[in-house]
């Protein structure tokens, strides 16, 4: 029988993740002006590489066990999730070189309710009515954040929007993929299975990236290196964050790790304000209410 504070282990790992995630974030954001959406994109998996094998053997240190053996099963959900979140890294930033900070992750955080859709189909992951419910109106505060005074939720265009909300589906797609990774390792603790599954998937995607860039944009790669030191701190930042989502995923359903991932909303709100002089609107203030009454509902069902 799971003690309970492991079954309650699942929340703090997903506020660290998410305050982890927003800092890199706004560390990304500034490296697409130096070196491009693909270069900026590459940098949070080849430079936290190195970061999740550290984990990995302190991981392994600390159980005193050997990660478990990877199976085709597990592979192939990793691989999965390994593209899926390439591919909505790189349309949000996309997405930000268009729109605000705090915007572009209210558009993202659309992946909730996919988020859920998908592990219910694919994971078989539970999703009574009343959860579903709280996910919606959870996410309906996210979207009324991504309103300004006097603006439509169309403001900054059609296209800010559907990228937005695009990267949301992947990355919805890719927190599904990693748990069924997670789920698929045939041995190990929880902590190890995350942080095994962790490794190949920042592993396949660096090898991918730096493929792809050594082919089709050298300079994009190389400049990522003559920023080093922030490009290390993205990275280190990445793996970080993708540590405890994983931790998260291997201890809970997705519809619960992503939801109460919502947090980083008003996390980004506040980097709006300190870093990029962005003012939070009353309309804003409503739909962090509503973010925080489906946040709180989604941990009373998950307790």
């Amino acid at each position: 029988m799971t003690p309970f504070w492991m079954s309650l282990l699942w929340i703090p790992a997903t506020l660290i993740a998410a305050s982890a995630q927003t800092v890199r974030n706004v560390m990304q954001r500034t490296l697409t002006d130096a070196i491009g959406v693909v270069g900026a994109t590459q940098v949070r998996f080849v430079f936290g590489f190195p970061f999740a094998l550290l984990f990995l053997g302190l991981a392994c240190l600390i159980s005193g066990s050997a990660p478990p053996a990877m199976n085709g099963s597990a592979l192939a959900w990793c691989l999965g999730g390994a593209v899926a979140q390439i591919l909505a890294t790189g349309l949000m930033l996309a997405t930000m070189k268009e729109r605000s900070f705090a915007v572009t992750t209210a558009y993202t955080k659309t992946e909730p309710v996919q988020a859920a859709v998908f592990a219910a189909l694919v994971l078989g992951d539970p999703l009574s009515p009343l959860k579903f419910g709280a996910v919606l109106v959870a996410t309906l505060g996210v979207l009324l954040i991504s309103f300004k005074p006097g603006q439509s939720l169309l403001g900054g265009g059609l296209r800010p929007l559907l990228l937005g909300v695009l990267a949301g589906a992947f990355f919805a797609l890719a927190a599904v993929c990693f748990r069924g990774a997670i789920l698929a390792l045939d041995s190990g603790s929880f902590f190890l299975r995350a942080s095994t599954i962790l490794v190949w998937g920042l592993g396949l995607q660096a090898l991918i990236l730096i493929v792809y860039l050594g082919l089709l944009d050298r300079k994009a790669l190389v400049s990522s290196f003559t920023v080093w030191r922030s490009s290390l701190t993205a990275g280190f930042l990445g793996a970080l964050a993708s540590q405890f989502w994983f931790i998260g995923f291997a201890l809970t359903a997705v519809a619960n790790v992503r939801t109460l991932a919502l947090v980083e909303v008003f996390l980004a709100q506040i980097m709006s304000r300190k870093l990029f002089a962005e003012a939070v609107s009353g309309r804003e203030s409503l739909g962090m209410l509503l973010i925080m009454a489906g946040v709180a509902c989604i941990l009373y069902l998950a307790v």
